[in-house]
């Protein structure tokens, strides 16, 4: 299984030295949702069938999988409810793991381009 990043997980961005021991290799790709921006350094998503957010897409060892997805959950707060990890679908056809933002996006805003570097 993969993970699709669109954040601070990205190469060159803080986070990126947590993922990057266990990348195999990565590709560019997109997933259907919306992207905010949270106002604190980092963005969050919110999946579903409209809107695109652009990312990466990581393969990760496979020995590595579950110590990776335990590090991120603890990362991205999934255990205290801040993003959760589900499963989405790429636009290349990839079922791939992700974070989607836990919190209310009202007051948040959007980057219409989906792309946090882009933003």
């Amino acid at each position: 299984m993969e993970i699709f990043c669109y954040g601070t997980l990205l190469p060159g961005e803080e986070r990126w030295k947590y993922l990057k021991p266990s990348v195999v290799s990565y590709q560019s790709d997109s997933v259907a949702g919306h992207l905010f921006d949270t106002g604190k350094g980092y963005p969050g998503a919110v999946f579903g069938s409209i809107g695109c957010i652009s990312g990466i897409r990581f393969n990760i060892y496979d020995h590595l999988l579950e110590k990776t997805l335990d590090l991120l959950d603890e990362i991205e707060g999934a255990v205290d409810g801040d993003y959760r990890r589900v499963q989405v679908l790429t636009d290349k056809g990839f079922q791939v793991f992700a974070y989607e933002f836990g919190q209310s996006c009202k007051e948040l805003t959007q980057i219409q381009s989906g792309n946090w570097l882009n933003r």
